[in-house]
């Protein structure tokens, strides 16, 4: 059951992948990634992708994306498709952690 807002049901699904890329691996993992976002662009379910990278030298990277809902999202990621598209990357990345959460209240700013 997703949150109620504006009188429909919210049932949006917020990924958060954090990657610390290898020393020397940016631009390597750059190139996987552009891949990536090309080709989860065009997936049912998928509305926004965003990659941030590190203001220290942590080579801790984050990649975000929203979905409209979670079985969107896990049927992108149980796919054979997603599955060898993804394996290239782990050559660039020494670790990962994912987080998955439904998105129950957002803030939006208001124009005038």
């Amino acid at each position: 059951m997703g949150t109620v807002q504006n009188g429909r049901q919210n049932d949006r699904l917020s990924v958060v992948f954090a990657v610390r890329v290898v020393e020397g691996g940016e631009e390597g993992f750059l190139e996987m990634y552009d891949k990536l976002r090309k080709s989860v662009a065009g997936t049912p379910g998928h509305i926004v992708e965003r990659l941030g990278e590190p203001v220290d030298d942590s080579r801790q990277w984050v990649i975000t994306s929203e979905w409209e809902t979670p079985e969107h999202f896990f049927a992108w990621q149980q796919s054979d498709d997603h599955r060898a598209l993804v394996a290239p990357l782990r050559e660039w990345v020494d670790s990962t952690q994912s987080l998955r959460f439904r998105v129950v209240m957002e803030t939006v700013k208001e124009t005038s």
